[in-house]
């Protein structure tokens, strides 16, 4: 799916590479990938291992910047914003979600889901509120005052997962969501990910599971960090 015409897409990348320094040698982990995400997709990149999934997945996320070519978020040359700047459109419009779903363990689930409306500049009154909603959105709120350690993987997950959306992100990344989990566990969570791409969220997932990447209306192929296919 592209944008329609006069619509700026939520996602951008024109020729982007990326290079790795090692040793006293160059590793290139993308080469001139150029595609549009538009608002409201449901996207599954797919590709060996090495292809550059997870790299590509980082600078769509602003984790990392492209060494070459244009990257737009939301219209924004990411090129010319400063870390600061970047981190902030970053912790505003993008929620991440991790197959090492990245807890803290010392916190409890709702402190956890709260954690990203810290440096929101949303009230403290409001953050309880949101936490609670986003856990019932994922069904965990029973969890609500327990620690990691006491969830299975497919509730962590959904911790993770609601920790992705308190602040309510434009575009949701989620980097092998069903990786560490099995396979019922993994149907429930790419489930979850399906109603809220219904729900008007957009998604772009990376994924070894086929299963999941049939879910996704566009698969974006990636082979030795070049585009083979990049759907429709």
């Amino acid at each position: 799916m592209s944008a329609a015409c006069g619509d700026v897409p939520l996602v951008a990348l024109s020729g982007v590479g990326k290079a790795f320094r090692r040793g006293a040698s160059d590793v290139s982990a993308l080469r001139d990938v150029t595609l549009t995400i538009a608002a409201g997709e449901l996207v599954a990149i797919v590709g060996p291992s090495g292809s550059g999934k997870s790299t590509l997945l980082n600078i769509v996320g602003g984790l990392e910047r492209p060494t070459a070519g244009e990257y737009r978020l939301d219209g924004r040359l990411v090129s010319e914003l400063s870390d600061v700047e970047l981190s902030r459109l970053r912790n505003r419009a993008i929620g991440f979600v991790f197959q090492a779903f990245h807890l803290i363990p010392q916190l409890s689930v709702i402190e956890n889901v709260e954690t990203p409306l810290i440096y929101s500049g949303r009230p403290l009154a409001e953050w309880r509120a949101r936490a609670w909603h986003c856990l019932e959105r994922v069904s965990l709120t029973h969890r609500a005052t327990h620690r990691p350690a006491e969830l299975s993987g497919g509730e962590a997950q959904r911790a993770a997962l609601a920790r992705a959306l308190v602040l309510e992100p434009r575009l949701l990344l989620a980097d092998e969501p069903t990786g560490n989990l099995d396979s019922a566990t993994g149907e429930e969570i790419a489930g979850l990910l399906g109603e809220l791409h219904a729900d008007g969220h957009t998604v772009v997932l990376v994924t070894h599971n086929e299963r999941l990447a049939q879910r996704a209306p566009r698969r974006i192929a990636l082979k030795d960090g070049a585009i083979e296919t990049a759907g429709q």
